[in-house]
């Protein structure tokens, strides 16, 4: 049976198409002012690549934005969907961390794929991807080259306030220092401030193996390489971390099939 899931995050929206024999096709795009044209844009585009009719698949939206669109009226939390997801991709994983746009999300996960505990940090912009990007537009230069950059750092520089405003104060006097402090250590900071909020988040539900991460920010190998440091072990990731919650989305839709739900 062929299933579709989707995901209405706020910077950008994530269609997944799921076949018994695993994932057939996905789809994103920048969410946008018209969310609900995207949403059925990004779906069509992943449904018409897997040769399917998106008006007789069975979907489940989720997401900040899900109830923002008339997809579907099956709907789903985001946090049930990212544990389903993450399970279907790693059975072993038994916390995953969701780092996104705007907040970030530790979930405890059963052996069954059920969520047990979770905790996020959605109050301020300083641990998610819309702070990061914040931060490389002040630094002048492109994400993934921040990235790459941090890998260097010998001696990452001290980022300490828990406001984004406050913390770019700290970054331009980093910069402005005589003599200024080396750019890699800089973002080096940027990324270990944003990492203490994910692991002060993980000590809270408790720190258990094997642990993934999902969500955009998991792309950044730089911020990646610091929580792995601060965790003291490797982490799981998927090959496309922004697609976990949609993927989550489609299994639901499945289940909810067998049983009859449409």
């Amino acid at each position: 049976m062929e299933t579709a899931g989707i995901d209405i995050g706020s910077l950008n929206i994530k269609a997944v198409v799921l076949g018994d024999d695993g994932i057939i096709s996905t789809g994103i795009g920048p969410s946008g002012d018209d969310v609900e044209d995207v949403a059925r844009s990004v779906l069509k585009s992943a449904v018409s690549r897997a040769g399917l009719n998106h008006d007789s698949l069975p979907l489940v939206a989720t997401g900040a934005g899900a109830k923002m669109v008339s997809l579907t009226p099956q709907q789903k939390a985001i946090t049930t969907c990212l544990a389903r997801g993450t399970c279907y991709l790693f059975p072993s994983v038994r916390l995953s961390i969701d780092m996104g746009a705007e907040s970030t999300t530790v979930i405890k996960i059963n052996n069954r794929g059920r969520i047990a505990d979770w905790a996020n940090h959605d109050k301020c912009a300083s641990g998610t991807g819309l702070f990061l990007q914040q931060m490389a537009r002040l630094m002048a230069m492109p994400i993934e080259e921040m990235s790459l950059l941090s890998l260097r750092s010998k001696d990452r520089a001290d980022i300490t306030s828990t406001c984004a405003v406050f913390a770019e104060s700290e970054v331009i006097s980093h910069v402005h220092r005589d003599p200024p402090t080396p750019m890699e250590d800089i973002v080096a900071g940027i990324y270990f401030s944003v990492v203490s909020r994910i692991m002060a988040l993980c000590k809270r539900i408790g720190i258990e193996k094997d642990i993934a991460v999902t969500g955009g920010v998991a792309l950044n190998a730089g911020l990646v390489n610091i929580l792995e440091q601060e965790l003291g072990f490797k982490l799981l990731r998927p090959e496309a971390p922004q697609t976990v919650a949609a993927l989550g989305a489609a299994i639901i839709a499945r289940e909810n099939a067998e049983k009859g739900i449409r």
